[in-house]
């Protein structure tokens, strides 16, 4: 299938909270990983299925929410075909050093989707 729903992102306002609420409710794996910049960003590796990762939300003021990823092959090229069709660029194309580049857009009713192009080899 092209462009599968490959990470899901929580930005929660409780970050400890979280990852007790989540760590205890289903048989993830958390793992912190440092990210630079004082930035801690917890992995969860759910064995089968898609994964993702929790961090504290990067938007003050924001509620707490879930964030899905879509995979493209050419995140520049995806975003910008998404703004063609309407859609709002809330965070422009972003690498994530030794791992790809992510973009998030705004669709055109209000909901909020990732981008994410691996890193190519």
């Amino acid at each position: 299938m092209a462009n599968p729903f490959v990470h899901v992102e929580l930005g929660t306002t409780d970050i400890d909270k979280a990852k007790s609420f989540y760590g205890s409710l289903f048989d993830w794996q958390l793992k912190d990983e440092n990210m630079g910049g004082g930035m801690i960003y917890t992995m969860i590796n759910v064995g089968e299925g898609t994964g993702g990762g929790m961090m504290k939300h990067p938007v003050a003021g924001a509620p707490s929410g879930w964030l899905p990823y879509v995979l493209v092959d050419d995140i520049a090229a995806a975003t910008a075909k998404a703004k063609s069709l309407g859609a709002t660029v809330a965070r422009e194309v972003t690498e994530v050093p030794n791992a790809g580049s992510f973009s998030i857009i705004i669709d055109p009713t209000g909901a909020h989707l990732g981008l994410w192009q691996p890193k190519k080899v």
